[in-house]
């Protein structure tokens, strides 16, 4: 890895590189989107069924193409009993916390009369998409319907792509159903998010769609927003680990590495006051890597979006990760909670040497979909609060309109609304 001296320049030329792995940056995908989007809104099932076929090489039907029950016991025979067991427990967590975010309705009664208030509804139909292909992310599964669930989602429908054969990855099936799913559907790509979005003659349409995806899917999401919510368009995976001198450099090493893993776009930086840990991480990273089945994209990732940075100070390497805003910040300094209040943007922060990133991907509790690329900035991980919409209530007897009513109608009429300002004249008229 790279170690270069952290400064104001070195900075901005980090953010000007990982911007360029933002899916919004492939304009060249987005024409190819677009059609599939359009030819699944006007032929339904049929498109759907066909780019399957074309890239999936699955070959699906109305009769098919919605994973059976028994399709799901099947899938309980095949995944090991002591998976079942941890995802068991991780739920468990991972229902605790989001417990914790549930909102209740309001309403603020005053002596005069009036009633304000928020009533807060869950959506009646979410849409969770989870990649297939080369790898299986159960972890993934339970950290989208959970929220939904807790949320009280009517129906949570949940696509995700089916091998040649038609089946879809046990693991996948055994942990949505722990989770709660509803249904699961045998698509995947753009066309499974047109489907959610319009829905056709097999695939209901849904309120929301969630979950990541390749670029096609991420560009399919970005399309359909507006016609149904989405959480957000997810990046490539990203660490950043403040450490200081007494940092362990073998815990950091392995850390950052537990993203570089994911694929060549990931990025893992490290900003340290300490250049001695540097270049003890940089060696530590050589040794693991060496010994690691994705090594080849390890080297790529690190090689393109990999920094060790060395900061003046404490004050200058928080500053650093703030205008970074990773998805995942872990914190190993000898003051780790005094360092995380000056956190402003993160994702998810990690305290102290044990809490290293995969509990947070599998175990802990809190959500694991977060926003990268900087969108730390302004969104948060995926909650319960992406579940739910929430509606004012307004209630004003005639008592209690009476003494403000000419204030509403000069407001109106400043605004040239004189048809808003009537629908208040007309109720005291009798009394001009």
């Amino acid at each position: 890895m790279r170690i270069v001296k952290l400064t104001e320049e070195t900075t901005q030329d980090i953010l000007v590189n990982m911007l360029k792995r933002s899916p919004s940056q492939y304009g060249a995908y987005e024409d190819t989107v677009k059609d599939i989007l359009e030819d699944v809104k006007t032929r339904g099932d049929e498109a759907v069924f066909a780019y399957t076929e074309k890239f999936d090489h699955a070959k699906l039907t109305p009769d098919n193409v919605r994973v059976s029950e028994a399709e799901i016991e099947d899938a309980y025979h095949e995944v090991d009993a002591d998976l079942i067991t941890v995802i068991r427990k991780a739920l468990l967590n991972i229902r605790a916390y989001h417990e914790k975010q549930k909102r209740t309705s309001w309403f603020d009664t005053q002596e005069n009369g009036t009633l304000l208030g928020q009533k807060v509804t869950p959506l009646a139909v979410a849409g969770v998409y989870v990649p297939g292909g080369k790898a299986a992310y159960p972890s993934s599964v339970l950290m989208n319907i959970v929220p939904a669930k807790v949320a009280g989602v009517r129906k949570i429908i949940m696509t995700t792509p089916c091998g040649a054969d038609g089946r879809v990855n046990p693991v996948v099936l055994a942990a949505a159903r722990e989770a709660g799913v509803d249904e699961i559907y045998k698509i995947g790509g753009a066309q499974a998010i047109a489907a959610m979005a319009y829905g056709t003659q097999s695939i209901p349409k849904v309120d929301k769609i969630v979950g990541p995806g390749n670029i096609y899917v991420a560009l399919a999401k970005k399309a359909v927003y507006g016609h149904v919510s989405i959480d957000s368009i997810a990046g490539p995976s990203e660490i950043l680990v403040l450490a200081d001198q007494k940092a362990n450099p073998r815990y950091v090493a392995a850390d950052l590495l537990s993203q570089a893993e994911h694929d060549e776009l990931a990025s893992a930086i490290l900003i340290t006051t300490s250049e001695e840990l540097a270049q003890k991480v940089n060696e530590e990273v050589e040794t693991f890597a060496d010994g690691l089945s994705r090594k080849e994209i390890i080297r790529k990732s690190l090689d393109n979006f990999g920094y060790l940075l060395v900061a003046e100070n404490t004050q200058q390497a928080i500053d650093a990760a703030n205008q970074i805003a990773s998805e995942h910040l872990e914190i190993m300094m000898e003051h780790p909670f005094e360092v995380m209040t000056k956190i402003q943007n993160a994702g998810a922060i990690f305290i102290g040497d044990y809490s290293s990133e995969p509990l947070g991907d599998y175990f802990a509790g809190p959500n694991h979909i977060l926003p990268t690329n900087g969108t730390a900035k302004f969104f948060s991980p995926l909650s319960v609060d992406d579940f739910v919409k929430k509606s004012s209530i307004i209630y004003y007897g005639k008592e209690a309109l009476e003494p403000v009513h000419r204030d509403i109608i000069t407001f109106a009429e400043s605004e040239q609304l004189t048809a808003h300002a009537n629908s208040i004249r007309v109720r005291f008229e009798e009394e001009s």
